[in-house]
């Protein structure tokens, strides 16, 4: 079986925890895009774990884990985020993690270009992490960037490839920027210290895929943010730099000629969004401060707060649609509990139009949330362990998202702890 687990909307709704708990029956877990701007949040019997570039099947001894060659890697966090696990006494292998020779590698340029840019950008930045995501995609289709599979060349080969990319990346950040100058040792000094490190897990990972689907192993995509953050579909121009969409995983993974044979899509029962861009369904002051308190909504990469607001029928079912969600895991359905009536976007107007489908453009940045409210339950519901047990203003809320996305709620989350959760029936 060949799984998609993928996010519905703007991200953080919770895919690591759901990875965590379903990876119990995949053989292979494999991140396939992105890089360490986000942060997958695990809670198990061994603690509390943020993943920002290993996936999260890293933390069940019997599944091997796969960094694709779509993501691009910081070798130094990457170094770092091992050696964290390492401590809790979780361990890390080539036998349990294999990292694509395709990937591109994160340098410290990347990073230092992204800083430049949102600080050259003021008031129009667009909320970037200042991990160095856009940078380092933009060299790779530029053709500029370095392979991790580069750090198993010869000495010699490297330093030519190097020169060559700082070369002409100081022509943008010192010429460009006015910027100091990227001196070579400094990187080549870097590649040595973290790559020597990374490369003892660097293999072709597709060759390594293909054979396991042969094999019938249950093989498991996971995906960083969500369809809204998707380069091509999301809220372009306030995007990540990679697709992060279902129909991408098998590219991402190494796989191109196999295909996703079910696709779990995440979605939050209210909406956050982290960083800059429009986000209709958005809710301010002691009315959003009170669901981002409830909810703890504080980036798990950056620890920035998210913005909240009621659960987003149309930017929802669009992100149903283009993850192919066959169906949903519906995460933080406690959080609502304290609401005597729950805050539910129902449609965005613009200008004297209510629109009933996801925009791009002016109508997306410049629509007004129209709102509607569904009876709350106000009772703790984190103990509750099947669907009788929960309230009926609950069961209906389930209901009532599952008709408006048009897409069945497989799964719903009642807590944070890995056993916290409800198959639907």
């Amino acid at each position: 079986m060949l799984t998609a687990i993928t996010g519905i909307n703007w991200g953080d709704e919770g895919k690591g925890r759901m990875v965590d708990l379903l990876s119990e029956d995949y053989d292979i877990v494999v991140r396939y895009q992105g890089g360490n701007n986000a942060g997958h949040t695990v809670v198990n019997e061994r603690g509390k774990f943020i993943l920002n570039l290993l996936p999260s099947g890293i933390l069940r001894t019997d599944v091997v884990n796969i960094i694709g060659n779509g993501v691009v890697v910081d070798i130094k966090h990457l170094c770092e985020e091992m050696g964290k696990l390492i401590s809790a006494g979780i361990e890390i292998t080539p036998d349990n993690l294999k990292i694509s020779d395709r990937a591109i590698i994160v340098m410290p340029y990347h990073v230092k270009q992204d800083c430049l840019e949102e600080e050259r950008l003021s008031d129009a930045k667009y909320g970037s992490t200042k991990r160095g995501i856009a940078p380092v995609y933009g060299d790779k289709y530029m053709k500029k960037g370095l392979r991790m599979g580069e750090l198993l060349d010869s000495e010699e080969s490297l330093k030519e490839r190097l020169k060559g990319i700082i070369e002409w990346k100081n022509l943008m950040l010192a010429d460009g920027y006015g910027d100091s100058p990227i001196e070579f040792d400094q990187m080549w000094s870097y590649l040595k210290e973290y790559g020597d490190v990374a490369k003892k897990f660097v293999c072709d990972t597709g060759l390594y895929l293909n054979q396991a689907n042969k094999e019938g192993k249950n093989i498991m995509f996971e995906a960083q943010l969500g369809a809204l953050r998707d380069i091509d579909f999301g809220i372009y121009p306030f995007t990540s730099s990679s697709s992060s969409i279902a129909a991408y995983a098998p590219i991402g993974a190494g796989v191109p000629n196999l295909k996703v044979e079910r696709s779990i899509g995440i979605m939050k029962a209210y909406s956050t969004c982290v960083g800059e861009g429009p986000f209709t369904a958005e809710m301010f002051g002691d009315e959003a401060e009170q669901l981002r308190k409830a909810g703890n909504e504080y980036g798990a990469a950056t620890g920035r707060p998210r913005r909240v607001g009621g659960f987003d029928v149309l930017a929802s079912r669009y992100g149903v649609r283009c993850q192919g969600a066959d169906e949903i895991a519906l995460t933080k359905l406690d959080v609502l509990s304290y609401f005597e009536e729950i805050p539910v976007c129902v449609g965005y107007k613009f200008d004297d139009t209510v629109l009933d489908e996801f925009p791009i453009g002016e109508k997306l940045f410049k629509a007004q949330p129209v709102y509607e409210y569904k009876k709350g339950w106000m009772k703790d519901i984190s103990n509750c362990k099947t669907l009788e047990e929960l309230p009926k203003e609950a069961i209906d809320y389930i209901k009532y998202i599952e008709k408006v996305v048009d897409c069945k709620i497989t799964y719903v989350s009642v807590g944070a702890e890995r056993e916290q959760y409800i198959v639907m029936p």
